[in-house]
C-alpha cells in the first residue's frame, strides 16, 4: 500500500534535515494518512478510504464524500475514487431524470 492520499494525491516528499552546524542529511516527509469510513448518500453505502487528515477536513467542508468527488479533478483521484465518482455521477443523473 503506497503512502498516498486516495482523494488529493498527497504523497511522500523528500528533503533535508539541517542541523545547527548546517549539516544536511536526507529525510522523508510522510503525509498524515488515516483510514476512514465515509458515507456516500447517493450510493447509500459506506466507503473505506485511506486519506490525509487535510483531505478529511476538505470532505467535511464540501458537504460529504459526494460533494467532494463532484468537484474533484479526476486526474488527482486514485482508481477506486475515480470509480466512485463515476458511480455517484451516474446515480445522481438517474435521480435527476426520474
Amino acid at each position: 500500500m503506497s503512502r498516498t492520499c486516495e482523494l488529493t494525491a498527497k504523497a511522500v516528499m523528500s528533503g533535508n534535515n539541517v542541523s545547527h552546524a548546517n549539516n544536511k542529511s536526507r529525510r522523508r516527509f510522510l503525509p498524515n494518512l488515516v483510514n476512514v469510513t465515509l458515507i456516500s448518500e447517493a450510493l447509500n453505502q459506506n466507503v473505506r478510504l485511506r486519506i490525509s487528515a487535510a483531505a478529511l477536513r476538505s470532505v467535511e467542508h464540501r458537504g460529504g464524500l459526494d460533494g467532494f468527488l463532484a468537484k474533484a479533478d479526476a486526474n488527482e483521484l486514485s482508481p477506486r475514487a475515480r470509480l466512485l465518482k463515476k458511480q455517484i455521477a451516474k446515480k445522481l443523473a438517474e435521480q435527476a431524470a426520474a
